[in-house]
């Protein structure tokens, strides 16, 4: 059976890996989830991840994930527009995640941006997720 939220699954693979100390999480491959991984990089909530090729050719995401004194650098990942209720958002709307502590990952016309890009950049877009 098809998963009807795929970015959702990859979040929830995350936040179940952090909370059980796992130090990699695999998960399916795709370009949107490659671009979401890029700006969580960017901006320092997981310490890196690689793409590799599975023998029946799939592709799989291998996300290390960062921790700092024991404790999981993300504290909180919320999936802002779904599947059933996509949340769009101009350049002056852009919601801030904790006063600017976290970020919103929005997906534009410029590519997945992180909530500062976008704003620089003046573009809007379809409101992806929150990491704090």
């Amino acid at each position: 059976m098809a998963m009807s939220d795929p970015l959702g699954d990859m979040l929830a693979r995350i936040r179940n890996g952090q909370s059980a100390r796992k130090a990699v999480v695999l998960c399916p491959a795709s370009k949107q989830k490659i671009a979401v991984l890029d700006v969580m990089q960017r901006e320092g909530f997981i310490r890196g991840y690689k793409v590799e090729e599975q023998d029946n050719n799939k592709r799989v995401a291998c996300i290390e994930l960062k921790y700092d004194s024991g404790e999981p650098v993300i504290q909180e990942m919320k999936r802002v527009s779904k599947p059933g209720r996509r949340v769009y958002r101009g350049a002056q709307d852009i919601p801030h995640c904790r006063n600017g502590l976290g970020v919103t990952i929005i997906s534009t016309p410029h590519g997945v941006l992180a909530d500062h890009e976008a704003r620089a950049q003046n573009v809007g877009g379809e409101v992806l997720c929150q990491v704090f």
